[in-house]
């Protein structure tokens, strides 16, 4: 591979697009967009990118956002501990670096929420320091183009991979590694016929010569992901809906949520689970959704209970002050969408 390496920094010269986190070398634009594109495909993130930085627009702002503001500027992401970590990395910024993104390697892996791959990236880009960024994209460009049946499961292979690009890495490596990534992303596709006619590295790729990209790479088996049953019980009074902050540990702490229970409940039972919070009008059963987390999935039955009167009527918000105020996760997004559809509509 080292000898194509004029090659990948050529290709990527004519063919990058054209990214808002790639107009300047900011490191405050990468790290936000590197952030953001962990777990998120390219395309999803521009919007949000672009909203996100119009809102803080710099280190300062992001240190000092409140936590509510933060995550519903995150809202939609998902794994919103990386958006926590971001402002405990500004804060740090803030403090020990004079609100100057540091410009060292050792010096920004220290900061929360980044490792070795978005240490690497931000190093390397900004800072014209030799990283290499090691990604689901080069482990697939690398292990078709040596055939190497190593599995990428492994830590062993990463490193591997790595040591082995960092020994011949250019000083451009920053464009390098963004040429190596996107040649993996667009062209050495995951999923169907990768475009090799058009990839810079065909004559010595050894997939291509054998036509036998589809055994590479070589990775574990993903374990089922645990189901959780639940509903969730959308409480309407006056056309408000009752919405409450997750407070306890784990997934999707701090933002806020629908009324819900584990368990899959019965009309009856959800009579009784809400009698504290007001004057029951009716119990309706709605739509049933399935959420899938990295390592969960969330089977969610839903009731529509309407209310002639409330105890906390502090607790009811429109659909446009949720929409527009609240980090709402997408596991509950579309109990919001489908109120929208079938009932808001319905009284227009």
């Amino acid at each position: 591979m080292k000898d194509y390496v004029l090659d990948i920094l050529n290709w990527y010269s004519k063919n990058k697009r054209d990214l808002p986190w790639r107009f300047d070398k900011n490191p405050y634009h990468v790290w936000i967009s590197e952030i953001m594109l962990q777990q998120t495909r390219i395309d999803a993130v521009i919007g949000y990118y672009e909203r996100f930085i119009s809102q803080l627009p710099d280190i300062p702002s992001l240190a000092n956002v409140s936590d509510d503001k933060l995550l519903k500027l995150w809202e939609g992401l998902g794994y919103y501990n990386r958006a926590k970590n971001l402002k405990k990395a500004a804060i740090m910024i803030v403090l020990e670096y004079q609100g100057i993104f540091p410009c060292t390697y050792d010096c920004i892996i220290r900061l929360p929420g980044i490792g070795e791959y978005t240490a690497s990236a931000i190093s390397s880009i900004c800072f014209n320091e030799k990283r290499v960024t090691i990604d689901g994209n080069v482990m697939r460009v690398f292990t078709r183009f040596y055939n190497d049946s190593s599995n990428i499961s492994f830590s062993s292979t990463k490193k591997k991979i790595h040591d082995h690009i960092l020994s011949f890495i250019p000083l451009k490596s920053g464009d390098f590694n963004e040429g190596l990534m996107e040649i993996g992303e667009r062209l050495c596709i995951p999923n169907g016929v990768p475009k090799c006619e058009l990839c810079p590295l065909k004559k010595g790729c050894l997939a291509y010569k054998n036509s036998n990209y589809y055994l590479f790479p070589v990775k574990l088996e993903k374990k089922e992901k645990k189901i959780v049953v639940m509903t969730v019980i959308l409480l309407v009074w006056k056309q408000k809906l009752f919405i409450q902050k997750r407070m306890q540990g784990g997934l999707l702490q701090h933002l806020f949520e629908f009324l819900n229970v584990e368990g899959k409940k019965s009309k009856e039972e959800v009579f009784h689970l809400v009698e504290e919070y007001g004057k029951i009008s009716s119990v309706q059963e709605s739509i049933v959704y399935t959420h899938v987390f990295t390592h969960k999935k969330w089977e969610m039955y839903s009731y529509i209970v309407y209310l002639d009167d409330v105890i906390h009527s502090d607790c009811f918000f429109s659909v446009s002050d949720i929409e527009n105020h609240f980090a709402l996760p997408t596991a509950f997004q579309v109990f919001l969408s489908n109120f929208k559809k079938e009932v808001l509509q319905d009284t227009l």
